[in-house]
């Protein structure tokens, strides 16, 4: 059985009804064989990344970047997973309002690092939340899940 680990930062009502569409993606019949790991981004651990197979991450973006606390889980477990972790699947979804270059710019380089493996378009959500990209959002959880 596979672990996926989703990982977000979703502080406002916008940005955790992304995370629960995401979420409903990976519970999608046919995903029954992948076990979902859900973590705050400031609760998530070295062994929550060790033990998974994927990873979903998720965060708002403030002033044009990543949150703090997804800034954060990257910062607490690079240095104890990255090696271990290489070619695993990964993607993320991002919400601001007004901006996100430096966030998604911030993702492609943290990530490249890891050396993850990008299974899927990640999805930028910039303003209001639409019934499409909710349906986005639920399309990625479930194309995550199944590269697990």
């Amino acid at each position: 059985m596979a672990t996926l680990l989703v990982v977000h930062h979703s502080p406002t009502p916008r940005t955790l009804e992304i995370a629960q569409a995401a979420l409903e993606g990976t519970r999608l019949e046919g995903l029954e064989d992948v076990t979902v790991v859900e973590r705050n981004a400031l609760e998530a651990t070295i062994d929550d990344v060790l033990a998974a197979d994927g990873y979903l991450l998720g965060s708002s973006v403030h002033f044009g970047y990543l949150s703090g606390a997804l800034k954060h889980f990257f910062d607490t477990t690079f240095n104890a997973t990255h090696e271990a972790t290489k070619g695993r699947p990964f993607s993320y979804w991002l919400h601001g309002s007004y901006d996100s270059t430096g966030a998604e710019i911030a993702m492609q380089q943290i990530t490249t690092g890891y050396g993850w493996k990008l299974c899927a378009d990640p999805l930028v959500f910039l303003g209001e939340f639409t019934a499409e990209m909710r349906n986005a959002a639920t399309e990625l959880g479930a194309t995550v899940a199944a590269s697990c």
